[in-house]
């Protein structure tokens, strides 16, 4: 095993004298092809080219001797000192910190980022990092080669973002460049870079924030809110309990991307989203979709509108992860399964009708359960019956993909 292993973290910057004097008692040094060329690298140090950190660690953890690490920026912000530190190498590692390439990002471009989103972009994430940059106002995202600017921009069609892109920081190929997500695709992109992500209103708070990302308290407090919360009367599928039941089963979260199809008033899809997630509205009345617009400016929410009749609008929307059908009955519902999202949600006003639905999820492979769900809604000045409501709730789970 490594006598010690140093991890220097490198911004562009010159390096500090713990740094230089970790470096030049090194006997094995790993790092990018741009680390392994400093003038500081010992001569006779083994070189190895750092592409799989968990490889490297092996190597490092088989060396007699003392190891460093080179990293760009925050070795220990989304970087390697977490994988070196796993219980299955052993290391014991001392950290020599650099100011991160997303503050370094966000200083380019004079902006704060404590109210910031950040996400790693790789091909196996980029989905999820793209539904947060449509859920979130400003997002920071750290690419890779095959999930950069222009992958961005290609899954974020039509949403409208602005890009700020920083391709390779601290090094003298610096390059910041601001244009419209839609752009991002007509240009090669250098790696590493950072992506800020902007769009929607992007507000000041007094005095600042304090907590980093979206403060989780905003919006009044609670889930499935009365009609008055969102401007009067709700439709058939949307009262209060039945959205409650339909969150709990979809459980919506941040990198998800939900769709509402037949959003109605906005209720269920201004909920989804004060949940973190991404989500696509749909509905074919074009005063429906002013309301779920509406809706989202009163919780200060992020959603993208549709409007078109489902199925036939759902075939060029991105892929889902879980769904809730407000209206089309089993047919829509079927359309939906056929993209194979891990949950699907939805109502029926008879037993006959919920039959048929779950019989076609059924079919489909999913789970299915069925709840009746009544409630009484009482006048507690005289205590009595109010308004009553009684609805069949349907989910639909696929077994084979995970949570």
């Amino acid at each position: 095993m490594a006598d010690r292993v140093t991890v220097i973290g490198w911004d562009g910057s010159p390096l500090t004298a713990a740094a230089r004097s970790a470096l030049g008692a090194a006997t094995l040094v790993a790092g990018a092809a741009h680390h392994l060329t400093l003038a500081e690298v010992p001569p006779a140090a083994e070189r190895i080219r750092l592409g799989s950190v968990a490889l490297a660690a092996r190597r490092i953890a088989a060396h007699r001797g003392t190891a460093v690490v080179l990293a760009d920026g925050d070795p220990g912000f989304f970087g390697v000192v977490r994988t070196l530190r796993a219980p299955e190498f052993g290391l014991e590692v001392e950290v020599v910190p650099a100011v991160s390439s997303v503050a370094t990002a966000f200083a380019r471009a004079g902006m704060p980022w404590d109210d910031a989103q950040v996400v790693v972009a790789h091909r196996r994430t980029l989905r999820r990092a793209v539904n947060v940059c449509r859920a979130h106002t400003k997002v920071a995202v750290l690419t890779s080669p095959g999930a950069g600017p222009a992958e961005l921009g290609l899954l974020l069609q039509g949403v409208h973002r602005t890009f700020v892109i920083c391709e390779e920081l601290g090094t003298e190929r610096e390059q910041v460049t601001v244009l419209t997500s839609d752009k991002a695709a007509d240009h090669t992109w250098r790696d590493p870079n950072v992506v800020i992500v902007i769009g929607g209103p992007v507000t000041a708070v007094e005095g600042g924030g304090w907590i980093a990302g979206r403060e989780p308290g905003a919006g009044p407090r609670g889930w499935a809110l009365p009609a008055e919360a969102y401007g009067g009367a709700l439709g058939e599928g949307e009262t209060d309990l039945l959205r409650a039941a339909q969150l709990a089963r979809l459980g919506p979260r941040a990198g998800d991307l939900v769709w509402d199809i037949g959003s109605g008033s906005g209720a269920f899809a201004a909920e989804a989203a004060r949940c973190g997630a991404a989500v696509i509205a749909v509905d074919r009345d074009p005063d429906a979709c002013g309301r779920t617009t509406v809706s989202a400016r009163r919780f200060g929410v992020q959603l993208q509108v549709v409007h078109g009749a489902a199925p036939h609008i759902l075939e060029n929307l991105p892929e889902p992860d879980v769904v809730r059908v407000g209206g089309g009955g089993a047919a829509v519902v079927s359309a939906v399964a056929d993209r194979r999202p891990q949950c699907i949600v939805t109502h029926a006003a008879t037993r006959d009708a919920a039959e048929l639905i779950g019989r076609g999820l059924t079919e489909h492979g999913y789970l299915v359960e069925c709840a009746l769900l009544q409630s009484v809604e009482l006048d507690t000045r005289a205590w009595t019956e109010k308004e009553r409501s009684v609805a069949f709730l349907l989910s639909g789970r696929l077994p084979d993909r995970s949570p």
